[in-house]
């Protein structure tokens, strides 16, 4: 890995950007269906849930934007695309699915914006990049799952919107451990910077 590593840093990658003065908390899909493994859950991610509950708390604390995310499917199939069709199991969840309800730990309060998503990305096709400049947001704090899907998803259009991007790595998680850390390491190269919950809040 060490010899790895030193292509990336020879070629100049996983450069800091740091924290802006105005950070946004975005929670990718920490939905009922995907805390169980029984679903679309497994690996890490009960345990993402939990340890986002005090980042959570703390965003609330300071007055920061929060914005939720769910993957939600007309009843009828109508909006079906490409990411169902490859994972036709993600059709049920619909608007009033049990396994599409953001957890009860981290539910939503007043204020805060829940995007209904039907791709991968938290800003593919809705209104979160606009919101975010609304509120003049310059960075954007990343929780969610699963890591190396809608997470990666979301910081790659994060950064591609200009916005400072940390990862919140025990915030993150995914239903196996290899592409959990995979794509941390891919993000923290190339996307975002990688900072566990502690160490953010004490920045």
């Amino acid at each position: 890995m060490s010899g790895e590593l030193d292509i990336f840093r020879r070629q100049g990658f996983a450069n800091p950007l740091g924290l802006g003065q105005a950070p946004a908390l975005v929670i990718v899909d920490f939905v009922l269906g995907f805390t169980d493994p029984a679903q679309f859950g497994g690996g890490n991610i009960g345990l993402a849930v939990a340890r986002t509950v005090p980042l959570l708390a703390h965003a609330r604390r300071r007055g920061w934007p929060v914005a939720h995310t769910r993957v939600v499917y007309a009843e009828d199939g109508s909006d079906i695309g490409m990411l169902a069709t490859k994972v036709p199991s993600l059709r049920s969840l619909t608007e009033q699915a049990p396994a599409g309800q953001i957890v009860p730990e981290l539910a939503p309060a007043a204020g805060e914006l829940i995007i209904r998503k039907r791709q991968a990305s938290a800003f593919f096709g809705s209104e979160l990049a606009g919101w975010l400049a609304m509120r003049r947001a310059d960075t954007v704090l990343v929780a969610g799952c699963t890591t190396s899907g809608c997470v990666r998803a979301t910081v790659v259009d994060a950064c591609s919107h200009n916005l400072r991007t940390v990862v919140v790595t025990d915030c993150v998680g995914d239903r196996a451990i290899a592409p959990h850390e995979a794509s941390l390491f891919d993000m923290g190269q190339k996307y975002a910077d990688l900072m566990p919950a502690e160490a953010l809040l004490a920045a």
